[in-house]
């Protein structure tokens, strides 16, 4: 009896060729992958060199006018970004090709330079759904332990405030995580409208330093303070109460060199450039004056922009129109001021966010409105300020010049090189957590 033999049937051509291009596609990943990390290390230099200070609120809002990021995702790469600052295991195995920017991306969510290790090995040994899963559970062991700390927190929450004996308030307490951050983002935002942003660099004398971080944040709580009562946290005063008036001769307006006052009510001299901005879209009250000074008529109060008129302009421009900025609250904008004779009609007007109105009047930047109704925009500088910068074009071949880069930086990249070690077997999610998590033990058990 002849036993069977097995039977070996050639490797159809085409599958091999489907193997070739499998292969090509994982190392050109790998290769992605590390470009990634290249990526990701210049984006957090450019955001700690505060190289998006040119007219943008965030490196994101940058990187989405830029690169033509969705400004999610150019969030989410300054969020990574950051934290592989902290995190050099997981930044040296995303610039080797070993995990992919998905995986990066969901560990740098929960890792800690502490947890950084075992994060790593989960992220080598598993696929991406893996680690997705032990993320998701891994924070919600956090939150587990997080709920019994946050009622200890709630209980210890406290805020005293005293007068000392010169006069001045003490303020002293403890806040909440949520509050104390929504506090920490309201004065970041009030510091930003009181304090236009610049690099000491541009600081050229001391007329012109800023004043210290604490000066800034004092500052900054009387402006919230303002903002509060001016949207009528007390319901029993009236809305005017808090409003702030500010006396400007005409003349001022139209020319800064002119003589004339422009202060606001308590006396507090402001320029004429932030007289035209304050002036741009608010109420206005003519009055006349005798030769000593003393009101002899008062015309009614006029608004700038009229309720109709003001409804047309929301409904073209949505949003505030200065490149990369996407902010639906804002304020009506003459591109000719009205005290040069610019009219208050639509073609005239935009909508400016409060910090691009302030860069507009006070800061340097320039805009017209071109003959096709498009608008440009201008640096100090004098550079234009493109709504959407043409991409660099990219010549010769990319791929070949991506492997020339990572072997200059010492890297082998190959078709296995970010191929993880896991074989099959059923993720035991429990007791990954409960070896891996260094807060899990009391809470989970070990699999019987």
């Amino acid at each position: 009896m002849i036993a069977d033999r097995p039977v070996y049937v050639p490797t159809h051509p085409r599958v091999a060729e489907l193997e070739r291009l499998g292969d090509e596609i994982a190392e050109l990943a790998a290769h992605l992958n590390a470009a990634s990390a290249r990526l990701l290390a210049l984006i957090r230099d450019f955001d700690i060199g505060n190289g998006w200070h040119t007219g943008f609120r965030s490196c994101a809002e940058w990187l989405s006018w830029r690169i033509g990021l969705d400004l999610g995702a150019a969030r989410e790469h300054v969020r990574v970004a950051r934290a592989l600052g902290t995190l050099p295991l997981l930044s040296d195995a995303l610039a080797r090709g070993e995990l992919s920017y998905s995986k990066v991306r969901a560990l740098t969510r929960v890792a800690t330079p502490e947890t950084q290790g075992r994060l790593l090995a989960i992220g080598r040994a598993g696929a991406t759904f893996h680690v997705e899963r032990i993320v998701r559970s891994w924070r919600r062991v956090d939150r587990l332990v997080e709920a019994r700390e946050a009622k200890m927190r709630h209980a210890a929450r406290r805020l005293h405030i005293h007068q000392d004996i010169d006069g001045t308030f003490v303020v002293h307490g403890r806040l909440e995580p949520e509050v104390g951050a929504l506090v920490l983002k309201a004065l970041t935002a009030a510091r930003a409208r009181l304090y236009q942003w610049r690099p000491a660099s541009e600081i050229t004398d001391k007329a012109h330093e800023l004043p210290t971080v604490p000066q800034q944040q004092a500052d900054a709580l009387g402006l919230i303070a303002e903002t509060a009562l001016h949207h009528e946290l007390d319901p029993g005063a009236p809305g005017e109460r808090y409003q702030v008036v500010l006396h400007v001769h005409a003349p001022v307006l139209d020319d800064p060199d002119q003589p004339g006052q422009s202060v606001v009510e308590d006396g507090a001299h402001v320029s004429a450039e932030t007289s035209q901005r304050l002036t741009c879209d608010a109420n206005r009250i003519v009055m006349g004056h005798d030769a000593d000074g003393r009101a002899v008529e008062i015309g009614a109060r006029t608004r700038t922009i009229p309720a109709a008129l003001r409804r047309a302009l929301r409904h073209r421009d949505r949003h505030c129109r200065f490149p990369g900025c996407h902010v639906s609250i804002g304020q009506g904008h003459h591109i000719q001021h009205w005290a040069h004779g610019g009219p208050t009609t639509l073609s005239n007007l935009v909508i400016l966010c409060r910090r691009h109105h302030r860069s507009v009047h006070e800061d340097g930047y320039r805009l017209t409105r071109q003959v096709d109704g498009s608008l440009s925009f201008w640096r100090p500088d004098g550079q234009p300020l493109l709504d959407a910068p043409v991409l660099p074009a990219v010549a010769g071949d990319v791929v070949a010049a991506l492997g020339a880069i990572d072997e200059a930086h010492g890297l082998r990249i190959s078709p296995r090189t970010g191929l993880p070690s896991w074989t099959g077997e059923r993720l035991d999610l429990g007791w990954a957590i409960s070896a891996l998590h260094p807060r899990a033990n009391p809470l989970s058990h070990a699999p019987a």
